[in-house]
């Protein structure tokens, strides 16, 4: 009877033992059930009137010089200033073309002719003729001498004036032309001092490297890409919004663009239409619903400020609900 009673105790304990433990995961599940649901929910309300990816204008920097890359101080990712010199292409050729120009050049400016020391002897005569002019009117005056001679000092005076007017116009003719032949080879070193330059790689747009196409020892030519690079500061989101949409979007409008932050919530930022296609396109194929890819959307650009989270090709939200900033 003992053993009767025990089994029939320990039964009974297992009984409200399972019971208590069932009671137990109803309300569990009770309270849980409510927080899930308000969790889908909110998800599921968060609604969005356009999705879109990130992008940036970028710009690909381009050798102007042929020759050897000498140096190339870049790595991807690196920022760069608006003239920051970041390395150079071989110039020996240039410099020695250019030594052998100038070189030339003053060959041929050895050759213009010294006016003065030519003239020198012609003035002089023209002084002494002068002298004894003025000699002879004083002596024709007191009587001393007749007018033939003053008249043969006048024409000798006038002869050597005549000759000192004709060698400086042969002069100047041999001078401009001597100068004329030297122009083009001017023009020949201020064409190799654009190379010279144009060999320093010179960064113009001021940004983050995205990709380096060229290293050092390289071989360069003109129009070879070297790197290329995008100001990071902004991105633009390209979007598309349907033609309800379209009447209601303006440039300069104010939305806001949201992104997943990795935790289950979003991160917002503020954003500026800049841009509106004035043409419809079928959505784009990345839209996967065959429904929704044949319906015709406006594509849209949004400026938006990075804060370093924003990266080239990450997927985007917004909403085109204009707020104050």
């Amino acid at each position: 009877m003992g053993n009767d009673d025990d089994d029939a105790t320990r039964q009974t304990a297992i009984k409200q033992f399972s019971l208590n433990n069932y009671l137990m995961r109803i309300k569990y599940y009770s309270l849980l059930l409510p927080l899930l649901l308000t969790l889908s929910c909110g998800k599921k309300e968060q609604q969005f009137d356009s999705s879109g990816t990130f992008e940036t204008d970028e710009t690909i920097i381009s050798a102007e010089a042929t020759g050897t890359i000498r140096m190339l101080n870049l790595v991807e990712g690196q920022t760069l200033k608006a003239g920051e010199m970041i390395g150079y292409i071989d110039t020996t050729q240039l410099f020695y073309k250019k030594r052998q120009l100038e070189r030339q050049i003053g060959a041929n400016l050895s050759q213009l002719p010294d006016v003065s020391a030519q003239l020198a002897a012609l003035r002089q005569q023209l002084k002494t003729a002068e002298h004894e002019l003025n000699r002879t009117r004083n002596v024709v005056t007191t009587g001393a001498a007749v007018g033939k001679e003053l008249d043969d000092r006048q024409a000798q005076v006038d002869l050597l004036k005549k000759q000192i007017a004709a060698q400086e116009s042969s002069l100047d003719v041999s001078t401009k032309t001597i100068k004329t032949s030297a122009s083009p080879i001017q023009e020949q070193i201020a064409q190799i001092d654009d190379q010279l330059q144009k060999s320093y790689i010179i960064n113009q747009v001021p940004g983050t490297v995205l990709t380096k196409y060229a290293q050092a020892n390289e071989m360069a030519t003109t129009g070879k890409a070297l790197y290329k690079i995008a100001d990071l500061s902004y991105l633009n989101l390209r979007a598309y919004i349907t033609g309800n949409q379209f009447a209601n979007a303006k440039l300069g409008q104010h939305v806001k663009i949201f992104t997943d932050d990795g935790k289950g919530t979003y991160r917002s930022y503020d954003g500026t239409i800049t841009w509106i296609a004035d043409k419809a396109e079928f959505t784009p194929k990345t839209i996967q619903t065959k429904e929704e890819r044949a319906n015709l959307v406006y594509a849209i650009k949004v400026r938006v400020k990075n804060d370093g989270y924003l990266k080239i090709g990450m997927y985007a939200d917004l909403n085109l609900t204009e707020h104050e900033k």
